[in-house]
């Protein structure tokens, strides 16, 4: 563990840091000179309980474009990230000097808890700017002790030469750019990695398989949106991969109801209040990210609240002739395949009344594209009660993708070719 003391921390201390924390927060909301905060927080005093709090949605910092929740003058600040702004206008998200140290210190525990060491080599990939991923974890990996090494997206072949020469442990990219470098030539260079945390996309505990069978690493995820502070929100372990620790100590989660807001035993609507975030926290604010609670303790001796792994999003959903239908349960079905390779698209076919789903991917090596497509339109059909059209394409032939994060999902409203 990077931080024992507070990642151990036994769960009645946990709940009395979080107690003081929000309180210390309402306190200092209250007294900011803030036209948002005044009307967010009209009716609410400062030792009121989570429950008792408002959500807070997207469209909220959206309206506030650029620095309307700022909830310190912006001359206390010390850099901007923003959102993509793939749905709309991006979000500006401010740190303090005290936000960009919290940043490194949860990313620092979500290195470490994948399985990084101070005295390793950390191959960044994701992107570096306004995206907070090559930040977070570059400043995690030194945080922790690391030699980072910056590479950002692109130019597979060199970073697939940096990997061999510079002799890295771990790799922190998305998946499917570590899939990418696997696929244009890893095997055949002297690559020894130890590790991955992959994040900023979806993915399947199929393609888990596939990332560990290439690179022979414990592939670990990370989870984070820029509202809240960028990665490091949540990350897995090595010891008990298949659910993310909450870093709760920072970002208090919940999983509510997406229709009613009401909390759930089961899966719903992760939503996540920051304790400690100075330049722009969020209360309760609605991720959008569907998940559960994972009861028990962790082997990793970790106390943080667990959260099982993400299986969609509320607003990526697809409605296919009513049957609700999560991307992920398409990426598991199709990566199972032992012929299919690493690269797939959906198609949502909206060109006539009733839409149609079309999947298609491609094959690892040789083999019979109508034997393969035929099995696995039987898999998904027996998967998402639904019909689907699979398109089964020689090795090579979908487009891949370099830099940024990659798009699996694709309309199709005319007789135009979405993905050609």
């Amino acid at each position: 563990m990077f931080q024992p003391e507070l990642e151990a921390l036994p769960a009645d201390e946990r709940s009395e840091l979080q107690r003081i924390r929000l309180r210390a927060l309402l306190r200092r909301l209250l007294a900011f000179d803030s036209r948002y905060w005044r009307a967010k927080l009209r009716g609410i005093e400062e030792d009121a309980g989570l429950a008792e709090l408002p959500f807070t949605v997207k469209s909220e910092l959206r309206d506030e474009y650029p620095f309307g929740t700022l909830a310190v003058p912006l001359a206390e600040t010390v850099r901007i990230h923003a959102s993509s702004g793939t749905r709309g206008r991006p979000t500006i998200v401010a740190y303090t000097r005290a936000d960009v140290d919290l940043f490194a210190d949860v990313n620092a525990r979500s290195i470490a808890a994948a399985g990084g060491r101070p005295d390793d080599v950390l191959h960044v990939a994701y992107g570096y700017g306004l995206f907070t991923g090559g930040l977070g974890l570059h400043y995690g990996g030194e945080r922790l002790g690391a030699t980072v090494v910056p590479a950002s997206g692109g130019n597979v072949g060199l970073q697939l030469q940096l990997l061999e020469d510079l002799g890295a442990a771990g790799l922190a990219c998305t998946p499917s750019f570590a899939l990418l470098l696997a696929e244009r030539g890893a095997p055949g260079r002297r690559i020894h990695l130890r590790y991955g945390v992959f994040g900023a996309e979806p993915w399947s505990e199929a393609m888990r398989e596939k990332l560990e069978a290439a690179w022979g690493i414990d592939a670990c995820d990370i989870y984070g949106l820029s509202e809240v502070i960028g990665p490091g929100v949540a990350a897995e372990c090595r010891e008990g991969k298949g659910a993310l620790h909450v870093f709760d100590d920072h970002f208090v989660p919940e999983v509510v109801d997406p229709q009613t807001g009401e909390p759930t035993d089961g899966s719903g609507e992760l939503v996540l209040t920051t304790l400690t975030k100075e330049a722009l926290p969020v209360l309760r604010y609605r991720t959008g990210d569907v998940t559960r609670f994972v009861e028990g303790s962790c082997e990793c001796d970790r106390t943080h609240r667990r959260i099982a792994r993400f299986s969609g999003r509320v607003d990526d959903m697809l409605v296919v002739r009513g049957v609700n239908v999560f991307p992920s349960e398409i990426e598991e079905v199709v990566f199972e395949h032992p012929s299919v390779g690493d690269q797939y698209a959906i198609v949502l076919d909206r060109r006539q009344a009733m839409p149609e789903l079309e999947v298609r991917t491609e094959l690892a090596g040789e083999g019979d594209v109508e034997a393969v497509g035929s099995e696995l339109r039987s898999q998904l059909e027996q998967r998402l009660r639904l019909r689907t059209l699979v398109s089964v394409v020689p090795h090579g032939a979908l487009p891949r993708q370099e830099v940024g994060k990659a798009r699996r999902v694709y309309e199709r409203l005319d007789d135009s070719d979405p993905i050609s």
